[in-house]
């Protein structure tokens, strides 16, 4: 799939284990979920950032049309707090229902998932000052340039996190058997 880095080692016994069609299931799935969040994103980012720098209502409306279908900045807000409280969701399933198996199927990915158990710690509270920042945005340049500012913190840390996340997890993933019991 991809490269596997040290630290994403597999448990020997594990290792010796042939993919799993439900496994490599699970594994497309996640990255859909991913490749949706870097879409969103992106559209979320590039409607603020346009924002920020003074472009017509119109302008952002059509930008973010994908998303809802609302008009201007409320639109942007709108979309920007449902976003962030979606990634929030995720984090938190995979936390509860999905760490927790992969931990228990191939042990020696144990510092793969504190990392990424830490990493959801560090997106949420940049979810949550990008929600504030939203939640607050109003037509002045100070409050666009804060959901600007917010979105780039956050867009820099969830990206690089969702990479090691298929990365790492996807060769324990695909081996995996039992995801539906």
């Amino acid at each position: 799939m991809t490269d596997v880095r040290p630290e994403a080692r597999l448990d020997e016994e594990f290792e010796r284990l042939e993919p799993d069609p439900r496994g490599q299931a699970m594994l497309r799935e996640l990255i859909g979920i991913h490749r949706m969040l870097r879409s969103n994103l992106k559209v979320i980012d590039d409607s603020a950032t346009a924002v920020s720098a003074g472009a017509p209502q119109t302008e952002v409306q059509g930008q973010v049309l994908g998303l809802s279908g609302a008009g201007g900045l409320r639109t942007l807000q709108v979309n920007c707090l449902a976003y962030c409280r979606f990634v929030h969701g995720h984090h938190g399933l995979e936390d509860a229902a999905m760490f927790p198996r992969v931990r228990a199927a191939n042990p020696a990915i144990g510092p793969v998932v504190d990392r990424l158990e830490a990493d959801h710690r560090r997106v949420s509270d940049l979810l949550d000052a990008t929600e504030a920042a939203a939640d607050a945005l109003e037509d002045t340049d100070a409050a666009r340039a804060a959901v600007v500012d917010r979105l780039a913190g956050l867009r820099e840390h969830l990206l690089e996190h969702l990479d090691y996340e298929e990365r790492s997890l996807g060769p324990t993933m695909v081996r995996m058997t039992g995801w539906y019991d």
